[in-house]
């Protein structure tokens, strides 16, 4: 926990998750008065940069907690503005995309406020009541995200298979918390902090209670074998939600993790850690081999992310400062390129349907070179190429990983990047190559919405900046990613 008086809550500390909150409201009143898409857009907008701004009166040096369920330090602040930011491009990257579609797009975005606030709730929560809510809240507004186009058969399908796998990691959640407070007498992470030092060992009761919750969490972050549904809703839901799950969504499980584990000081149990060994060596194998099997795109993304996240465990199981900070870094590497990968898909898709497979890509770069440099620029990111952000994470986690020793760790990192190289150059060298099959699936140049395209290209930059001159977004990390 970071060094501070914790003092009784004021009503400053908790503003961003009030105008989160406040936001949903407001935009079921516009809607009842009249439905105006572009308005409940703008709305949603300026409330995301006025929770943004309002982070900046919070004081981090004095960590702040409310009724004991939640904690607003530094790591909550740093994972708030993460959130807040993702919200904000996702809700620009839907302006466009939902316009062209038949349903009722305002309603949407008072979910997407919902879903903010249950991943706000998650990544400040200090004990199980608040865990458990924040992840619910988070979970029920992404069933109805991702089936949100009920005109296509995917998104229901999407949405309900999320729904039942989401519903199970949900109970197994719940159970190992029954069971750790049956074992412990308190669901206070710091009283379990406390309860855990005054041990030698750890009860059985308690230890299937632990892996019963992290199975759950698990189930969020797509780790392997927790990951089956990952290609399905990837390819069924909206390309803009899609971003949503893979970012904000498990970026909040993430960083609720990283807690428990730093809080309650689990790194001193070997074979918690060993749990988490085999489950990123499966994680980073079983993602880029069914990757390569892939010619859909969004599966192929899909499976990756399933890598990526044990490249990220990588820098959990390091854990200490150096895993932190390398964790801080991959995420906010991670989150830009998925985001920019999604938002390409986003503004080429038509009402009918997405740009799936890679031939729909064939020719892209002839037609639209600036979104075909912003994709590949994306993929070359999530491959791990020098001058991106995405290099930097993983020689980040590297680091990190050779830091606590787990060189074997590390090694296969290093071999299964170079197994995700082929399948994003597949990719790459399709936008590249002649007009192949459809050259008629994309948009015309004119079509291309400009606010997309705007915030396509300031990720773009990010993440070249990020790539090349990372300094004061690594100090940024140093003073806040820190329990």
């Amino acid at each position: 926990m970071m060094n501070g008086t914790l003092e009784h809550i004021n009503i400053i500390s908790l503003i961003p998750l009030i105008i989160a909150g406040g936001a949903a409201l407001l935009l079921m009143l516009l809607i009842a008065v009249k439905r105006l898409h572009f308005v409940s857009m703008m709305v949603s907008l300026l409330a995301f940069i006025a929770a943004f701004i309002s982070l900046t009166m919070i004081t981090p040096d004095t960590p702040s907690e409310s009724t004991g369920l939640l904690i607003i330090d530094r790591y909550a602040i740093f994972f708030t503005g993460l959130i807040l930011i993702s919200g904000f491009v996702v809700t620009v990257l839907s302006y466009d995309y939902m316009k062209q579609h038949r349903q009722n797009p305002e309603e949407y975005y008072i979910l997407v406020f919902l879903a903010t606030l249950g991943a706000g709730v998650l990544v400040a929560s200090q004990h199980f009541v608040s865990l458990f809510l924040g992840f619910e809240l988070l979970s029920v507004s992404l069933y109805i995200m991702i089936a949100y186009l009920r005109h296509r058969d995917l998104s229901i399908e999407a949405g309900t298979k999320y729904l039942i796998l989401a519903a199970v990691s949900s109970a197994f959640l719940l159970f190992g918390m029954a069971l750790v407070y049956t074992a412990s007498g308190t669901m206070h992470l710091a009283g379990l902090a406390e309860h855990l030092s005054n041990i030698n060992s750890m009860p059985m009761l308690m230890r299937a209670g632990f892996a019963m919750m992290f199975g759950g969490i698990s189930f969020k972050l797509a780790l392997v074998p927790f990951h089956m549904w990952t290609p399905d809703v990837y390819q069924g839901g909206p390309s803009p939600v899609t971003g949503f799950v893979a970012t904000i969504s498990k970026g909040a499980v993430f960083a609720i993790l990283f807690r428990l584990y730093s809080t309650l000081s689990l790194y001193h149990f070997d074979y918690m850690m060993v749990f988490f060994i085999i489950i990123a060596i499966a994680s980073m194998f079983t993602g880029n081999i069914l990757a390569l099997l892939q010619q859909n795109v969004k599966r192929v993304l899909a499976y990756s992310s399933i890598a990526h996240l044990g490249y990220l465990l990588i820098a959990f199981i390091a854990g200490e400062e150096l895993g932190g900070e390398a964790a801080g870094f991959y995420l906010i590497a991670y989150f830009i390129t998925i985001l920019g990968a999604f938002g390409v898909i986003s503004v080429m898709s038509h009402q009918d349907r997405e740009p799936e497979h890679i031939d729909e890509y064939r020719g892209l770069f002839w037609k639209h070179p600036w979104l075909a440099f912003i994709f590949s620029a994306m993929l070359f990111s999530l491959a791990g190429i020098p001058l991106t952000a995405g290099f930097l994470g993983k020689f980040y986690v590297a680091a990190a990983g050779l830091s606590a020793n787990q060189i074997a760790l590390v090694v296969i990192l290093v071999i299964n990047s170079v197994i995700g190289i082929y399948y994003y150059l597949r990719i790459i060298v399709a936008m590249f190559s002649s007009a192949g099959q459809y050259p008629s699936f994309t948009k015309n140049p004119g079509s291309i919405p400009d606010k997309s395209l705007t915030i396509l290209s300031a990720l773009l930059i990010l993440l070249i900046w990020f790539g090349v001159y990372p300094r004061y977004i690594i100090e940024l990390i140093h003073n806040f990613v820190q329990l």
